[in-house]
């Protein structure tokens, strides 16, 4: 699920593990971005995309249990210039749940370059990171839902707040699909998530991580450094059903600490059954923002984890940041994104 942070699995492979993401209106389009490998795990990360791994959007339709439509993006090995190439598969109805199916090839191209296929753009490469967050505010939050304490905000001061990832990188996928596409029209309800997978010598595939709402695992599972929890492994109609008390047990603990509501059973469990399954709801051709007003797809200038760290605690948690903070990280056109414009600096493999 998603996570930045440093931890011993994610520097091993970077390329597999899921920073954030996106998804939201673009130009008379749908527009899904998944970022992953952030050298804020360290130095030593390695560059691009994993040449034998496969990175999948995955979207369903009405409230759905399952996924009917799923892009799936591969790369090849990087030229000597680090680009890689790329392909876009989709594959549709009962065939977007099975790794066996080849699906439709949609287009095939370059990392950091504009790839366009039918009703469909793609571009891939390094970004500089739009995500901000003071990692002091969110071990606040982790101390309270950990311990099943009251949040704790006497040492925090939103006017000193710094954001941690200033200055980072990420590898990113831009995929823009038009409102002309069949099923992505205009006011169609979806349910987005992504996922990486890697190849078996058994000739299979192995889910490595997957994501939906943002900073899922740093709130609730940020202990397990190795990942062995294994929500990250299942697919996300098992969510509710596996962790959805023990999730909603964590947050009425730490709002009853902190008497922010009479009923916090209650509470952790609506807010279990808002996250789970973790999957982001998106009205597609609708204004997205993922705030207090509500969960629609999410923006690369929401302040995502101000609205979980409140929504977990039941209270105001002012993240002391701003969307203009990272706004030269931004673009209103595609790819929405900014590359990376100094080499980055990668240690020994």
């Amino acid at each position: 699920m998603s996570h930045h942070l440093d931890t011993p699995l994610a520097r091993q492979n970077g390329q597999l593990f899921i920073d954030d993401l996106y998804v939201f209106n673009g130009n008379h389009s749908t527009v899904f971005v998944m970022d992953v490998n952030s050298n804020i795990t360290e130095a030593h990360i390695q560059p691009g995309f994993h040449h034998k791994a496969r990175y999948e959007f995955k979207v369903h339709f009405d409230g759905a249990n399952f996924e009917t439509l799923t892009y799936r993006i591969s790369f090849g090995k990087a030229d000597a210039n680090g680009r890689q190439a790329l392909q876009l598969h989709a594959l549709t109805g009962g065939e977007a749940r099975s790794d066996s199916a080849p699906g439709a090839l949609v287009l095939e191209g370059r990392t950091g370059e504009t790839v366009t296929g039918p009703d469909t753009r793609l571009w891939a490469g390094r970004i500089n990171d739009s995500f901000y967050i003071d990692l002091s505010l969110l071990g606040m939050v982790n101390s309270a839902v950990r311990n099943g304490t009251a949040l704790d905000l006497s040492g925090w001061h939103p006017e000193k707040a710094q954001n941690n990832f200033a200055g980072t990188t990420v590898e990113t996928i831009v995929l823009e699909v038009s409102h002309q596409h069949p099923q992505l029209r205009p006011g169609a309800y979806i349910g987005v998530w992504c996922a990486t997978k890697l190849a078996t010598d058994a000739g299979g595939w192995r889910q490595i991580n997957r994501a939906g709402h943002p900073i899922m695992w740093p709130i609730f599972w940020p202990d397990d450094v190795h990942f062995t929890h294994p929500a990250n492994t299942r697919h996300p109609s098992e969510d509710f059903n596996t962790d959805g008390k023990h999730i909603g047990d964590l947050i009425a603990a730490a709002v009853a600490a902190s008497g922010t509501s009479d009923d916090p059973q209650g509470y952790g469990q609506t807010v279990a059954r808002e996250l789970f399954p973790d999957v982001l709801p998106y009205v597609v051709g609708t204004p997205a923002t993922y705030g207090f007003a509500g969960f629609n797809g999410r923006t690369l200038a929401d302040n995502a984890p101000e609205a979980m760290l409140s929504l977990v605690v039941n209270t105001a948690v002012p993240s002391g940041l701003k969307p203009a903070v990272s706004q030269q990280f931004r673009d209103k056109d595609f790819p929405y994104v900014v590359p990376a414009r100094a080499p980055v600096q990668f240690g020994p493999r």
